[in-house]
């Protein structure tokens, strides 16, 4: 995994030389890259017993999102972009967990090769660093499977093919013409080349690092926001269902509950806030009021983070509809953060039950989903991670507050980092460069753990797991 992201920063390089920038950070990461891979290489290289279990495919992710953004940090002090390893860890990881969450509140000063690095991080993370590499080096065996299931852990949706490198290998193709055709469409609008590259690459994979220092709005531009707007959209849907319909079965994705129940929820919430800004004045033009609102809500809503207006600013009856929507984010098997669409849904339909049960005790009443019969353990599982998901937010919180921040800022980023989102509400809207490093160091922790789906990071850390 190490040696195909010497593959990456190559790139990286590459962008340094044609802006006439300094190299050296970028080979010197290259050569960390390299020296790490080879080591580990070797030492699975003549491994006899290939046998991995679920455990040792919760362990290779994790570390692997780790030691991906540890060896990042190499390049980004070099650099001199941020000479503090707090810093320089916490916007790789908030990279790769396509979180966006920045430690700059500047970013138009940094080298080109910086600026690209930050968005090619979101974009291998987006697919997922292991998907990636096993769809590029199908070397694991059967431990392929556990791996995958490791890093997509959650309701599953039909798989289309029996070999998960080939699963691997076909979302990735859909992930990379989504990624093609949106730097396309940004340069016909009034983006240059590397800023329509480094957008889309932030853009599909639902990260929202930007090269501008006032992002999106620097542009200015109708056409961007609703092209923005339709690729966050995307993002946030389940990346197997795109592939159906982009193979000639559409009805698989219009047919599918989550996919209407995630429509039902944005379309609703946008109008709400749309009323709601225009009714306040917020805008006097009812078009910009839906544009606004439809930017804010599917950015809010696919994890992205894309911001064009201050959301600070709308008062707190957009905060909450603002956190309600960073807490459930998009569908299963997309590259969205959150709880998702499906387990929301579920949990609702799971309630509904229990309201029946409470008229009618003997009554059966399976919890279905699309149509088929889940199983008890799926909903327990599911239960169980909506609980720890709100623990994890709620502990995050206080921890935050017992750091010196504020509430609102507190719940707010505490929510944005375990969803993957990026902005808060408050004074960590726009950057998360002033707090403190307990504070640094408890977002990472949270972007970690909610971009691998809790249960892989937080298992991890239980005595059981380490017990033969």
């Amino acid at each position: 995994m190490s040696l195909v992201q010497c593959v990456m920063m190559l790139i990286c390089v590459g962008i340094s030389l044609y802006f006439g920038e300094v190299i050296m950070p970028f080979v010197i990461g290259v050569l960390a890259y390299a020296g790490v891979g080879g080591v580990l290489f070797g030492l699975g290289r003549d491994l006899k017993d290939q046998r991995v279990g679920r455990r040792e495919g919760m362990l290779t992710v994790t570390s692997t999102w780790l030691l991906l953004s540890l060896l990042s940090t190499i390049p980004m002090m070099l650099s001199g972009a941020t000479p503090r390893f707090v810093d320089a860890f916490l916007e790789c990881i908030s990279g790769f967990t396509t979180t966006g969450a920045t430690v700059f509140s500047r970013v138009e000063h940094l080298p080109h090769g910086i600026l690209f690095m930050r968005s090619l991080m979101q974009w291998q993370g987006g697919i997922g660093i292991v998907v990636f590499t096993v769809a590029l080096v199908p070397m694991f065996g059967g431990g392929a499977s556990q791996i995958f299931n490791a890093e997509t852990t959650g309701i599953t949706h039909e798989r289309f093919l029996p070999r998960i490198a080939d699963v691997a290998q076909r979302l990735c193709i859909v992930y990379v013409v989504e990624t093609l055709v949106l730097i396309v469409l940004l340069v016909l609008g009034p983006m240059g080349l590397f800023d329509a590259v480094c957008h889309s690459l932030s853009c599909v994979s639902t990260g929202g690092y930007s090269t501008r220092d006032a992002g999106i709005a620097a542009y200015d531009s109708v056409y961007i926001e609703y092209v923005l707007s339709l690729f966050m959209y995307i993002g946030a849907l389940n990346l197997t269902l795109i592939y159906f319909a982009f193979a000639g079965s559409p009805l698989k994705l219009l047919r599918d509950e989550e996919f209407r129940w995630f429509n039902i929820f944005i379309g609703a919430t946008v109008i709400v806030t749309a009323i709601w800004l225009y009714s306040q004045g917020f805008y006097q033009d009812l078009e910009e009021a839906i544009r606004k609102s439809l930017f804010q809500v599917i950015s809010l809503g696919s994890s992205t983070g894309f911001l064009t207006a201050d959301i600070t600013e709308w008062r707190p009856f957009f905060w909450m509809l603002g956190l309600q929507i960073m807490f459930i984010n998009g569908c299963a098997g997309s590259t969205s953060g959150g709880l998702k669409v499906a387990r929301f849904v579920l949990l609702m339909k799971n309630l509904y039950t229990e309201f029946k049960k409470q008229i009618y005790p003997h009554l059966f009443t399976p919890v279905k989903l699309n149509g088929k019969q889940l199983s008890i353990s799926t909903v327990h599982q599911v239960l169980a991670f909506c609980v720890v998901y709100l623990m994890l937010i709620f502990a995050g919180s206080l921890l935050f507050m017992l750091d010196g921040n504020g509430f609102i800022s507190s719940l707010s980023i505490a929510c944005s980092a375990a969803s993957n989102s990026g902005p808060g509400i408050g004074e960590y809207m726009s950057t998360i460069g002033p707090a403190g490093d307990f504070s640094k160091y408890l977002m990472a922790f949270l972007m970690l753990t909610g971009r691998l789906e809790v249960f892989t990071v937080l298992g991890i850390l239980t005595p059981h797991f380490w017990k033969r």
